[in-house]
């Protein structure tokens, strides 16, 4: 059906060919309009995006139906190929169901805009191989049993309302991934190269938030790049070490968030903004304060390790290179609340290292 291109091209109004659409055959238009989604996904995914990605960005737009659409146009993707990599599959499968009793023209709406906002999306890195493309064998992750202890100290953190306890089992669980990053540097193989992961960074306060990220990959020999305009920072680091940043990460929102809700002003919508944003900025400087002592020590263990680590860094940082010739810096946010630094700083500072 040319009416939807026609609206893609600019030669025929939003509206109009919102009309055209409802009072075509509703056969042929529902099918005219999941084929151009289909073909959208098609040309994202071959241009480096990934599932989870692709719904986020897409969920961002604050439109549920659209959110739907791209989930269940990307798990259509994914039944045409029958051997993909299996990072790529736990993403598609992760996604949200969709609701089959949508109304049909605020889908065939809802559809429209979404193309139009599809064809506003870059090529980004391939970092994970595509359906169509050979699936690589995943390279050395953190060990599970590790990364299960990991979380079953982050899961007490996050449980606990004593935020001295939360950060004991915080600090617990860096000073773990600490020593076994340290393991991991061991036991590596010469063939073993950096990769790079994105991580969703989401609003409010992603400014802070890509801080908070950044302040836990530095303490696990990562380095961040922050895309605020695509919702995401790409970790660059060898892959036990990204395995440690992303749980970390998620964890700490999710005790932030909270500590962060107990304390803030009782009301003052200017003021309590001002406080949240204080907040995580202070948290993050504590934390990774924090973490790179407990880092910090695991190394002094293994003073004779730091020709291999210093290589190792380089070899990180000239990935980061490589994939973003050109960055900027992105200045450090304002701290306009005393009361939210403050407290933001204790949240991540009331306990000492176990």
């Amino acid at each position: 059906m040319t009416t939807i291109q026609d609206v893609l091209r600019g030669s025929l109004s939003y509206e109009d060919g919102l009309d055209a659409l409802t009072v075509a055959p509703a056969g042929e238009a529902d099918a005219a309009m999941r084929g151009a989604v289909a073909e959208g996904v098609d040309r994202l995914v071959r241009g480096g995006w990934q599932p989870a990605e692709l719904h986020r960005v897409v969920a961002r737009l604050g439109n549920p139906v659209q959110a739907h659409l791209i989930a269940e146009a990307t798990r259509a993707y994914i039944s045409k190929f029958p051997d993909i990599d299996p990072r790529w599959r736990a993403q598609a499968d992760d996604l949200p169901g969709g609701n089959n009793n949508r109304d049909r023209i605020k889908t065939l709406d809802a559809g429209l805009g979404l193309l139009i906002e599809l064809r506003k999306l870059p090529t980004i890195d391939k970092l994970i191989p595509a359906p169509g493309d050979k699936p690589e064998k995943r390279l050395r992750g953190a060990d599970n049993r590790v990364l299960e202890r990991v979380r079953a100290l982050l899961a007490k953190a996050e449980s606990t309302d004593f935020p001295a306890e939360a950060e004991a089992f915080s600090a617990k669980a860096q000073e773990l991934i600490a020593r076994h990053s340290i393991e991991e540097v061991l036991a590596a193989t010469p063939d073993e190269t950096p990769l790079a992961r994105r991580l969703g960074v989401d609003h409010p306060y992603e400014s802070e938030k890509a801080s908070l990220l950044d302040a836990v990959a530095r303490a696990n020999h990562c380095h961040t790049v922050w895309s605020p305009e695509l919702a995401f920072s790409t970790v660059f680091g060898f892959d036990a070490d990204i395995d440690a940043v992303e749980l970390l990460y998620t964890s700490l929102l999710v005790q932030a968030n909270r500590a962060m809700a107990r304390d803030e002003p009782a009301k003052g919508k200017a003021r309590i903004k001002a406080f949240r944003r204080s907040f995580l900025v202070a948290y993050a400087v504590r934390i990774g304060e924090r973490f790179e002592r407990a880092t910090r020590h695991e190394i002094e263990q293994h003073s004779d390790l730091l020709p291999v680590l210093r290589s190792r860094d380089l070899q990180v940082q000239e990935a980061v290179t490589r994939a973003f010739p050109r960055t900027v810096k992105a200045r450090g946010s304002r701290v306009d609340s005393l009361e939210g630094w403050e407290s933001g700083r204790a949240a991540a500072d009331e306990a000492k290292l176990a």
